[in-house]
Order: C-alpha cells, then sequence, then structure tokens
C-alpha cells in the first residue's frame, strides 16, 4: 500500500494548504493591513506616496495617509459586514447607486465565511491524519462542507468587489482597482480543497480494497507442508 499511502498523504497536505491560504484571507486587512481581497490605488499618487485603500475580511485599512509618512494606515474596527461602495463614494467620489451600496454591503456579511471555511479545512486534514478508513472517509466528507463554504464566499467576493473595481476603473477620477491577494488565496484555497478532497476520498477505499486482496492472498496461499519425522534412524 505504499503508492496508495503516498497518494493519501499529498491529499492531506492539501486540505493543510488549504486551511492556510483561507487563513490569509481570513487575516487580510484591518488585520494584515497589506493584504486584502480589492486594493485600490488612489489618485494622487506620487513618487513619494502611494495612498491607497485595501478591503479585507473585517474591514478596510487606507495606506500611506497624508500628510504623514509612507509607513502610516488608517484601519477600522474589526467587524462582520461594512459598504465598500459607500467608502469609495466618501474617499474619492466615485458615483454608485444607493441600490448598489447596499446590496454591497449586505453581501459582504457572508465574509464571514471565510474563517468558518477555515476552521472547517483544518478539521478535515485533522481527520485525513489517521483513524484510518473511517477518519480518512470524514475528512473528505467535511472537506467538501468546507468547499461549499469556500466557494459561496468566493462568489459572493467577487461579486461585491467586481462591482467596486467596475464602478472605480470607468470614474475619470484616475484610481485604479484591483483584486488584492487575499482573493488569489481563497482561489488557490478552492482549488486544493477540491483535489484533497478527491484524493483522499478515492485513496481511503484504495487502501480498503487493496487491504481485502492482501487478506484473501494470505488466505489462499498453501501453509509449507511440514517434513515427516523419521522414526527409525534413517526412516
Amino acid at each position: 500500500m505504499g503508492f496508495t499511502n503516498k497518494t493519501h498523504w499529498i491529499g492531506a497536505f492539501l486540505l493543510f494548504l488549504a486551511s492556510i491560504l483561507l487563513l490569509i484571507t481570513t487575516i487580510s486587512a484591518p488585520i494584515i493591513n497589506h493584504v486584502g481581497l480589492l486594493r485600490v490605488t488612489l489618485a494622487n499618487e506620487t513618487n513619494f506616496r502611494h495612498s491607497s485603500v485595501s478591503f479585507g475580511t473585517f474591514g478596510y485599512c487606507i495606506l500611506d495617509v497624508p500628510p504623514v509618512n509612507t509607513q502610516q494606515a488608517w484601519c477600522t474596527g474589526r467587524h462582520i459586514g461594512y459598504d465598500p461602495d459607500t467608502v469609495m463614494a466618501r474617499i474619492d467620489s466615485v458615483g454608485i447607486s444607493v441600490i448598489e451600496a447596499g446590496t454591497a454591503a449586505s453581501l459582504t456579511r457572508v465574509m464571514v465565511l471565510h474563517p468558518i471555511a477555515c476552521g472547517f479545512a483544518f478539521i478535515a486534514f485533522l481527520c485525513s491524519l489517521g483513524a484510518g478508513i473511517i477518519g480518512s472517509l470524514a475528512g473528505a466528507l467535511v472537506a467538501f462542507l468546507a468547499w461549499v463554504l469556500t466557494l459561496i464566499a468566493l462568489a459572493t467576493d467577487f461579486m461585491v468587489f467586481g462591482i467596486v473595481r467596475h464602478h472605480v476603473n470607468d470614474d475619470p477620477s484616475g484610481s485604479r482597482a484591483r483584486f488584492g491577494s487575499a482573493i488569489w488565496c481563497l482561489v488557490g484555497a478552492l482549488i486544493a480543497l477540491f483535489l484533497g478532497m478527491l484524493i483522499v476520498f478515492f485513496t481511503c477505499f484504495a487502501a480498503r480494497r487493496e487491504k481485502k486482496r492482501a487478506v484473501k492472498h494470505e488466505q489462499s496461499t498453501p501453509a509449507a507442508a511440514t517434513p515427516r519425522r523419521k522414526r527409525f534412524g534413517i526412516f
């Protein structure tokens, strides 16, 4: 079962990798200032100043705030749900309708799924480490749940920040928006969860099949004949 075991550990590693990527997305701005789901470089950028807004899971940060030095940042508190459209309308006078702003504010509450999916991914990794076939099967099922939550969160993030990105880039203010590293970590986590889930699921059944085959082989192999005792010297 050497090849099956090695393949199983690859699946377990992918589940661990997914949990790390989801953790990075979870601790994006305002926890880690420069890691965001969306990064907006403001129009006041010069050779000495690069003011930008970093939108994360539980809030946002305005980086390189004038007139202080380039290390200065102003961040919101950590809370569930905020309104990135209204933030950009206030900072950069981007034209956004009230309906769009309200929709974005409601959808950002779904970002609470980032830490939940991270927790499930790590539990799936722990389940796949041991406990044989039952543990591996449980790990695959938990990984599937984490994958569904990550898929919902990713679709919501692209929808919310896609709207903001579209308005910022189409606005004549000169600011530019691009998706940040945190959202690409979420994409990577989705792929790692899917591959890890499939590998752990199929290797658990492959290991069971190989075990049954080994037992059947042992049972079908005749036992070695015991040599006959000699009763009298040479006979």
